[in-house]
């Protein structure tokens, strides 16, 4: 049966191809999320691309929408899609970028390079007098052990890391990991880890999760990442945990709110990064060739009738058993 595909992406003509050539039979239009109308979104089976949340809630016909994010919140709220809508994501396509994130601000924050960049533009030639660190030998704490948890888990490995995986439950750990732990052993695990590595989804159970009482059971002078949400870790509760010394520093991808207010005192820590949630989105641009890749993969398999990959499962958020198919890897 002829279907109907919106692709809300900037594509080039390549790319645009692979998506036709996967399925020759269906009808393809192609815009951007901020080109989108209300008409091509109302004339869609499936769409791919993250469209407006105020217009894709009005396709009620609507069969199957497969976020560009990893993490599509705002469209897995009650009364955005139909009930039987299929919800995939991009899981897969993010890692490589998001974990050589994670890996630049670990390095720059090891050996004070932040520090260095400060006093270069205050033409200031002055050796910071106290040993730096190194990531050979340190215990990293990935707490977040999918597709981006698990990609900076192998490169923290490959430079001699010591890791160890948090998941909701505990598993097998890979070779790259000395255990692999359930949430429930967060707190026995946090006072050993030079690294905590955050890169959770947006759950109710993850909301909060690094609160003040939680950060205080880091190991003195850490340093935490975090790409996932931004509501898991207590901004405030940060800001006072590495302005008092008990953590070293931390770099952000993500915050609650987001933006921080100018005000907030994270922007002023000098071993404090922020950038503005780009880590993923499109800046490396084998990021967008990976989601053409699992969007191509799916609608081979949604016009054969088979259940598709990395299915979204409306009870924990993210793509987990309850759901068919399989996660998706890319690298």
């Amino acid at each position: 049966m002829e279907k109907h595909i919106l692709v809300a992406l900037p594509l080039s003509a390549a790319q645009r191809d692979t998506i036709r050539q996967a399925v020759p039979g269906f009808q393809y239009r192609f815009t951007t999320q901020e080109a989108a109308t209300r008409e091509e979104i109302l004339w869609a089976d499936a769409i791919l691309g993250n469209v407006p949340v105020e217009l894709i809630r009005q396709n009620r016909k609507l069969a199957w929408f497969q976020s560009n994010f990893a993490g599509p919140d705002p469209y897995l709220e009650p009364g955005v899609l139909p009930p039987d809508c299929i919800v995939t994501n991009a899981t897969g396509a993010y890692g490589l970028a998001i974990s050589e994130w994670m890996l630049g601000m670990w390095l720059a924050l090891a050996k004070d390079l932040q520090l260095y960049r400060d006093r270069q533009h205050r033409h200031q030639w002055d050796a910071i007098q106290r040993p730096v660190r190194s990531v050979a030998g340190a215990r990293v704490l990935c707490v977040g052990l999918g597709d981006i948890g698990s990609s900076f888990a192998r490169r923290a490995h490959a430079l001699g890391a010591q890791v160890v995986g948090v998941r909701r439950r505990a598993a097998p750990a890979p070779d790259y990991c000395l255990r692999v732990v359930g949430i429930d052993h967060l707190d026995e695990e946090l006072p050993q880890a030079d690294l905590v590595a955050l890169s959770l989804p947006g759950t109710p159970e993850t909301a909060g999760l690094f609160d003040a009482a939680r950060l205080a059971r880091c190991k003195p002078g850490a340093i935490l990442l975090n790409v996932g949400r931004g509501s898991a870790v207590d901004c405030d509760a940060l800001a006072e945990a590495v302005n008092s010394g008990a953590l070293y520093g931390a770099a952000l991808d993500v915050t609650e709110p987001e933006p921080l207010p100018p005000e907030h005192p994270l922007w002023d820590l000098d071993t404090v990064l922020i950038t503005p949630h780009i880590s993923g989105r499109f800046s490396l641009p084998r990021t967008l060739e990976n989601i053409v890749g699992i969007f191509a993969h799916n609608l081979r398999l949604y016009a054969a009738g088979q259940p598709l990959d990395n299915q979204i499962s409306r009870r924990t958020r993210y793509v987990s058993d309850d759901v068919p198919g399989c996660r998706l890897t890319c690298e």
